[in-house]
């Protein structure tokens, strides 16, 4: 068969259980895509072959032998580059890092080999995985497939571009303040931030992460479609003991009413008209498919939360990670810590009381209003996708850059899901919808994800554009 690649998940997989396609062809496949595309985008950044395709034959032998391959039976996936691999690189970005060789696979790993996966590569993220934009000292520049004058996102900007350039047929990413929404927004490709707990996490070749990332950062996947999107969560949720936040939650909640709220202007962000129209026409395509929408004006505490979570990731021993930036050398991280340093710092253990306990108030808020409302429609981003590297340019486009990413800061704060869907282009550059569900509801962000994208999305896999 020929590119393989190009398949979506779910189909690919059924082709290898029913031996239409073998696990090794579907391998071999994606590294020639690999080979052919990623040298003008730079989104992997580390792959060994040889070892793609000992994974792609397990998966084979397993079949022969009668065995279930699992939901992602013989499917080649990336991962990101800050989560544990066996014998690779935790580099997050970093030089530092560069030589810190996990011992063994994170839960999210694992997870993804038991459903069958074949880990393709480790794609690249910016240092500290701190930034909305794929830059670091260690590997380079990420470049977006559609334009690369473009950001590609961050801080899951190589699993975006990845995705999106057919390297691979589902991206690992996480999100702690847009991660994995923004890379997938910025792709024109959809992109699952999971609940809190929804995912097993621990990196044992890192100290234990500080209270902030432990209660708000998550992996989910990117994909092309929302299908994969469910059968991706399918595998990456299943049960690990090492994360003491792991929730048995079922993948399917009770019933729920099809009903939408829709917020065009969340808390004054003030939305270019591109974003407007993409939000106004996602609604659209909601009601069409049956669901009731409601425009709303008012949300529960929004920039509240962003303030908070910015604080509580930023704020927690800021000044240990700003000397760490500093070793580094990095010059965006040092930009996002620099630039944020009035708003977190000083950081105090009555900061962290005070933040924690209004968390609890949020939250119950956000729970309440997601009762009444099931899913909320609203922007990813107040802009289109920012030109590449703008928040280095200047401290006026340093603060254009945080504003205009409020919805993406705001929801980590209370642990919600939140799902990227693309729905279309702006010239190349890709535009899409930010909708919310309350906690461990990512089923109906998936239901609603289906009807808007069953309006129609943006063409991939594609070519890199070449600029």
């Amino acid at each position: 068969m020929k590119d393989i690649w190009r398949l979506p998940a779910h189909e690919l997989a059924g082709l290898i259980k029913s031996k239409k396609v073998s696990a090794k062809e579907a391998a071999t496949s994606a590294l020639a895509r690999l080979d052919a595309v990623n040298p003008a985008i730079n989104a992997v950044v580390d792959h060994r072959p040889d070892d793609v395709l000992a994974q792609a034959n397990a998966v084979d032998a397993a079949i022969a032998r009668g065995e279930d391959a699992g939901v992602l039976a013989g499917v080649p996936v990336t991962i990101k580059a800050n989560i544990d691999q066996a014998g690779y690189a935790n580099t997050n970005g970093l030089k530092m890092q560069a030589a810190l060789i996990a011992k063994d696979n994170s839960p999210v790993v694992d997870n993804l080999r038991k459903a069958g996966a074949v880990i393709l590569g480790r794609t690249n993220c910016p240092a500290f995985s701190y930034r909305w934009f794929t830059t670091n000292l260690i590997h380079g520049n990420t470049k977006n497939p559609r334009d690369p004058s473009i950001t590609p996102g961050g801080s899951s900007g190589g699993a975006g571009a990845a995705v999106a350039a057919g390297i691979g047929h589902i991206a690992h990413g996480t999100d702690i303040a847009g991660s994995i929404r923004y890379p997938a927004y910025a792709n024109g490709v959809h992109g699952l931030r999971t609940t809190t707990g929804r995912v097993a996490a621990h990196n044992a070749a890192l100290p234990e992460r500080l209270i902030g990332p432990q209660i708000a950062a998550v992996s989910g996947p990117l994909a092309r479609t929302i299908n994969d999107l469910r059968i991706s969560l399918a595998a990456m949720s299943m049960p690990d003991a090492r994360d003491p936040w792991w929730v048995p939650a079922p993948l399917e909640g009770p019933p729920r009413p099809k009903r939408v709220a829709l917020c065009v202007d969340p808390e004054g962000l003030d939305p270019v008209a591109e974003v407007k129209a993409a939000v106004v026409d996602a609604a659209k395509r909601l009601e069409r498919a049956g669901w009731t929408v409601e425009e709303i004006t008012s949300l529960p505490p929004l920039r509240e939360a962003a303030e908070n979570q910015t604080k509580l990731w930023l704020g927690d021993n800021y000044e240990g990670q700003l000397a760490a930036a500093e070793r580094e050398g990095d010059p965006g991280a040092l930009a996002c810590l620099r630039g944020n340093k009035s708003k977190v710092f000083p950081f105090d253990h009555l900061t962290l009381s005070k933040i924690l306990t209004r968390r609890a108030t949020l939250v119950r808020e956000w729970s309440l209003f997601l009762e009444k409302y099931p899913v909320l429609l609203m922007p990813v981003c107040g802009e289109l996708p920012f030109p590449d590297e703008l928040d280095t340019r200047d401290d006026a486009s340093f603060a254009r850059v945080w504003r205009a990413q409020l919805p993406q800061i705001a929801i980590p704060f209370m642990g919600l899901p939140g799902l990227t869907v693309s729905t279309g282009l702006v010239g190349r550059v890709p535009v899409g919808v930010h909708l919310v569900a309350g906690r461990y509801r990512e089923d109906l962000l998936l239901l609603a994800g289906e009807a808007i994208e069953a309006g129609g999305t943006p063409p991939s896999p594609i070519d890199p554009y070449p600029g």
